[in-house]
């Protein structure tokens, strides 16, 4: 279990910026689609382990109610049979009360062990799936960049081309060469227009990246949490308090 929320934490801790910067300096995508590949398995895996320590939970649960409702009632019994002077039986109930209250404290502490790490699974799940979401978004921005740096990189190539026709053979050719190339070059420019716009959006994206970042380090200095971010136990009690 720990082995998941470890590779689930890899993941989640992995800097953005630099697999970016990785993909976009080895011209593919590959680097982001390995990513995604693991995360999505490890998703899959958090997911799993957490269905199953889930029932563990509910299980543990229902015997801890069991064995309190147990002791309660003995402890009950051991106060009757002790007033009607059946101090044998009352020994023999006193017995097994103290059984029954250590495997209610046993059950509970397993129940306290597996609720935390329950909830540490739902927590790496919500994180990874939130990361892999955010990556899958910078990849389309990402595919959208390369297609046009490999369009502006087949438009050069063209342009060099036609240069080395220009300067062979008549008038004729020349004067098709300098068309051909007054329209690549607007296909050119329209295409740093996009290109233009795509950075920008990237920039946006990564600029906000870091300013949450730096927002929820300032909110751990301050002390300040959301509700959501209370245990479950915790937030009904507030909840309580506040009605």
């Amino acid at each position: 279990m720990a082995t998941i929320l470890e590779k689930a934490q890899t993941l989640i801790s992995a800097n953005l910026h630099a697999i970016l910067d990785k993909a976009l300096k080895a011209n593919s995508l590959a680097v982001l689609d390995e990513y995604i590949r693991q995360a999505q398995d490890n998703l899959d895996d958090l997911e799993d382990a957490a269905a199953t320590v889930g029932g563990q939970v509910k299980t543990l649960r229902r015997k801890t109610d069991e064995f309190e409702r147990r002791a309660i009632k003995l402890d009950h019994d051991v106060d009757m049979l002790l007033q009607r002077g059946k101090e044998d039986l009352a020994i023999a109930a006193q017995r097994k009360l103290n059984n029954v209250q250590e495997m209610s404290q046993e059950y509970r502490e397993q129940y306290t062990r597996q609720q935390k790490e329950y909830q540490q699974l739902l927590d790496a799940r919500l994180k990874l799936e939130a990361k892999l979401t955010e990556i899958r978004q910078e990849r389309e921005q990402l595919q959208g960049l390369l297609e046009l740096a490999k369009a502006k990189e087949i438009t050069t190539e063209t342009l060099r081309s036609l240069d080395d026709l220009a300067g062979v053979g008549d008038a004729d050719i020349a004067r098709i060469a300098d068309g051909i190339r007054a329209r690549l070059d607007k296909a050119s420019a329209q295409t740093e227009m996009r290109a233009s716009r795509l950075d920008e959006q990237m920039d946006r994206l990564l600029e906000k990246d870091d300013i949450e970042i730096q927002l929820e380090a300032r909110k751990r200095r301050l002390g300040i949490g959301r509700a959501s971010d209370m245990p479950a136990e915790e937030a009904a009690a507030s909840s309580e308090s506040d009605v």
